[in-house]
């Protein structure tokens, strides 16, 4: 890996990219930034408050914003948003400027690891399985279509993905 080259970490929410994001960016001695973080700052609002007033469109518009922002960025590690790979820009900002990592999970394992997390506009509803399965069925095949390395999480503690992870990008 060269000394200024971007990691960014794609997939489902409940994947574990900020858990993961953090740890790697420490082994590897990088700068870590979350993008939802990141709008959430420029913003002064969390994300829940950017849907209602917004809708998923203005939320998505200052997402692609930040995107192009944070991949211009060389030697960082960022996780990104569950639906950054939905526009187009944002797929090829990830692919042409860094490493894209998809962490890939389960949606059982995204049930468990997001049950009680407020912070998620596009669970609040009656049935956040079905949900999930819905937003896997389109995604998941855009995640890989820019995927430079694609690793399981639902088996494995985020330190052994980490360690994974470096074998895998030592070998790109």
């Amino acid at each position: 890996m060269t000394r200024m080259q971007s990691i960014y970490l794609v997939g489902p929410m409940g994947a574990g990219k900020s858990t993961i994001g953090r740890l790697l960016s420490a082994e590897l001695k990088l700068e870590f930034y979350d993008s939802d973080k990141v709008i959430e700052q420029r913003c002064g609002a969390n994300i829940p408050w950017i849907f209602d007033m917004e809708g998923e469109a203005g939320f998505r518009e200052r997402e692609e914003q930040s995107i192009d922002d944070l991949t211009q960025m060389s030697g960082i590690v960022l996780a990104t948003g569950g639906g950054v790979i939905m526009r187009e820009s944002n797929r090829n900002h990830l692919s042409a400027r860094g490493i894209v990592v998809y962490l890939c999970t389960s949606v059982e394992q995204q049930l468990v690891r997001t049950a009680r997390d407020k912070n998620r506009p596009l669970l609040q509803a009656d049935n956040p399985e079905k949900i999930l399965r819905d937003l896997f069925a389109v995604r998941d095949p855009l995640y890989r279509s820019i995927a430079d390395i694609i690793i399981e999480t639902d088996q494995h503690n985020p330190r052994w993905v980490v360690q994974e992870l470096k074998k895998r990008i030592k070998d790109l």
